[in-house]
Formats: structure tokens, sequence, C-alpha cells
């Protein structure tokens, strides 16, 4: 084990010293850390099962902290005000992905209930801007439309989130209907988990600033407020039946509307801590689960996995854009853009307890299938299909910049996500 660790500590500190070269090349960080997963398990270099024990820990945490610091990165009056795009992408896309991504399923998965596959689509619904480095920090792809794409993946996570919840609810009372009552519990999750969300990022803020102005912190000690602030309203709603994870969201972004932009901490983790911790979670995913999930691979989640990545999420991005200022290839460069990353990893790890293991390891493994698959296609090509959308925009005298309402001085996100 101490050899694979030295492997790892190794690897970790190369790929950060040539981390922004790579970052316009088809090399991004979840396809690398994957691999190194998924090497170090069929090698041997890092036993299994002592992995398999801080997976889902480290899996939890991450997601806590990466929905509260993205959620806390959104400026809700300049979401208001402009970038109809983003709006569109998610308030109707998102919502016709998942009602889109269930019909696409549910010829291959007749035998499950309609609650299961809908749970699949959800769960396969968000997006992850990391996995498209290529193309949201690339400076030939105009401001408006990187701007587009990172709000969209910061926000769409933590609004599948519920419905992720509600279909596993669902298909945990159609699977067991004697057992406890799961639309209670789910709706419990669903209620008390925004209450308890946005009572912490709200008390958090001002008092936050209370402090602030009175000068009884600095920036280190409020970077550790802000993380334990992630936490106390996790396990806030967790003690009152409601869902930690939406808690977590609606804090960061509660948190992050009453403080505007006075907690330089939120940007400088998600820029060093965040990238650390996100790169954990993909490489314990490659150690952990894809060796798995490949000899779990079957024609059937194969289809299921092309059709969510080729046709489910370009045709709802298309559709949700229509009446807005976005050129047709445009809407294509935004539907393809749609990586599958860690939220749809870590919201299949979610549900293993909620639902029976005859549906969730089968979910488990789609899941974890479509990050890899996802990675490697939108890894691949993301530089390449990034300089030729900008030569075609160009081409066309396109400037989609211009068309952009500028209602509002203050950024909609602070920084590319996660990238």
């Amino acid at each position: 084990m101490t050899a694979g660790l030295l492997i790892v500590s190794i690897f970790t500190v190369a790929f950060a010293m040539v981390a922004k070269r790579l970052s316009g090349t088809v090399v991004t960080a979840p396809m690398v850390f994957l691999a190194l997963g998924v090497m170090l398990s069929v090698t041997g270099l890092l036993p299994h099962q002592e992995a398999e024990k801080i997976l889902h820990l480290v899996a939890e945490i991450a997601l806590v902290v990466l929905l509260f610091i993205d959620a806390a990165q959104i400026n809700l009056s300049a979401l208001r005000n402009r970038h109809v795009w983003p709006v569109r992408m998610l308030v109707v896309g998102l919502p016709l992905a998942i009602a889109l991504g269930t019909l696409a399923a549910f010829p291959f998965l007749q035998a499950w209930p309609l609650a299961g596959v809908a749970l699949v689509a959800a769960i396969l619904a968000p997006t992850d801007a990391a996995l498209g480095q290529a193309v949201v920090t690339n400076p030939v792809v105009p401001d408006r439309v990187r701007r587009a794409l990172t709000v969209e993946s910061g926000l769409n996570d933590g609004l599948a989130l519920p419905a992720v919840l509600l279909f596993a609810s669902l298909a945990a009372e159609a699977l067991e209907p004697e057992q406890t009552n799961w639309l209670i519990f789910g709706a419990k999750q669903l209620l008390l988990g925004p209450v308890a969300g946005a009572a912490a990022g709200v008390m958090g803020g001002k008092l936050f600033l209370f402090a602030q102005e009175r000068k009884l912190t600095s920036e280190a000690y409020e970077g550790v407020a802000a993380l334990a602030l992630a936490g106390m309203a996790y396990l806030g709603a967790t003690q009152i039946g409601g869902n930690g994870f939406i808690a977590a969201f609606v804090a960061g972004l509660c948190f992050g509307n009453v403080v505007e932009g006075q907690c330089k901490f939120v940007l400088e983790f998600a820029e060093s801590e965040g990238q650390l911790l996100t790169w954990s979670a993909f490489l314990l995913l490659g150690l952990v689960l894809v060796p798995d999930a490949i000899q779990q691979l079957t024609l059937t989640n194969l289809a299921i996995i092309l059709l969510s990545l080729f046709v489910v999420r370009p045709l709802a991005i298309w559709v949700s854009l229509l009446g807005t200022d976005a050129a047709p290839v445009t809407r294509l460069f935004f539907g393809w853009f749609g990586p599958r990353g860690l939220a749809t990893a870590l919201f299949a790890l979610l549900i293993l307890e909620q639902v029976a293991d005859d549906l969730a390891k089968p979910v488990l493994a789609l899941a974890v299938n479509a990050v890899w698959i996802s990675a490697l296609l939108h890894g691949l090509s993301a530089a390449p299909f990034a300089k030729w959308y900008a030569a075609k925009v160009d081409a066309m005298g396109e400037c989609p910049e211009s068309a952009e309402i500028e209602n509002s001085a203050k950024p909609i996100i602070t920084r590319d996500r996660r990238s």
C-alpha cells in the first residue's frame, strides 16, 4: 500500500507541474486520475478493500463541499437579470433531459419500475465543466459561451439532486411497498433540506459580515468557518430528517449572496484544495468502481449511455434554446459539451442505501461507465471541437457576446468551475 500511495503522490506533483500546459490539450485531469486509479487497481499496488472503505467518506465530503462552493459563487440577481442561455438550459433543458432520458432508456429497461428508469435519467442529467476544461478555459471560445457552460454546470447538479432523491424514493416504494413509506421519507428530504440550508447560509453569511466589519477574524479563519458552515448545513439537515446535500447547496447559494463576494476563501478553495479534492474523488472512482463497472458494461448500458450523450442532452438543449439568439451551431456546441462527471457517480453512490441492491448496483455500474466514457469522449473532443466552433462562429460573423444584456455589473459566477 505504501508503494501505491508513493506513486499517487509523485504522480500528483508531476501532473500539477504541467497542468496549465495540459489545459489546452485533449488530456484532462479527470481522464488522468481515473486512468491512474484503474492502473493501481489492476496492478494491486493499492488494495481495493482499503480504498473502498474511504470511497464513500471522500465522495460525501467532496459532494458536500463542492455543492457549497459552486453555489456560493453564483450571483442570483445577475442570473435573474441576464444570461438567458444558462437560465433556459437549467429551467427548461434539465427537466427536459430527464424526461427524454426516461423515454430513451425505457425500451432497454422494461423490466424496471418506471421510477427506476427515471432515476437513471436524473443521474445522467447533471454535467461537469471539469471534463471539458479545454472549452471553459479556452480563450478562442467566446466569453458568453464559456460563461453559460460554467454557470449551467455549476448549478445543474444541485438542481438535479431533488429529482434523483424523488425518483429513488419512488423506486424504493415500488420495489418494497410494505417497507418504510419512502414517499414520506422523500418529501421530508426535499422539504426540510432546503429549510436547514437556507437558515445556515443566511445566518452564517450575516455572522461572517458582522465579524468581518468588526475585524474579529481574518481570511485564514474565514476559510475554516466557510467549510464548517457547509458541514453544519449538511449535519443539521440530517438531524431533522432533511437531505444534507440539498442543504449544503442551498446554504452555499444563500451564503454567497449574503456576503456578495466578500469571502475570498471560496475562490481560493475552488482553485486549490477543491482541485485536490476533485482529483482524489476521480482517483478513487477509478480505483474502486471503474474496473467492476467495465466488467458489467453491456450493450444495453452502452446504448443508454450513448443515447444520453449524443441524443438526449443535445436535443434537450436545442429545444431549451429555441427563441433565443443562440445560433444553431451554438446550440449544437452546448448540446455536446455536457460531460457527465463527479456528480453522476456521487449521486449513484448516494442512493445505494435507499434502493434495493437489485436496482442500486445496476444503476451504479451504469453511472460509473457513463463517467469514464464521457471523460474519454469529451476530453478528446474538447480542444479540437472548441477550435472548430470558434472558427465557425468567426466565419459566420457571429458575435455571441454582443447580444448579452448587461443589467448587472456583477458576474453570474466568479470563475470557471473546477477547471
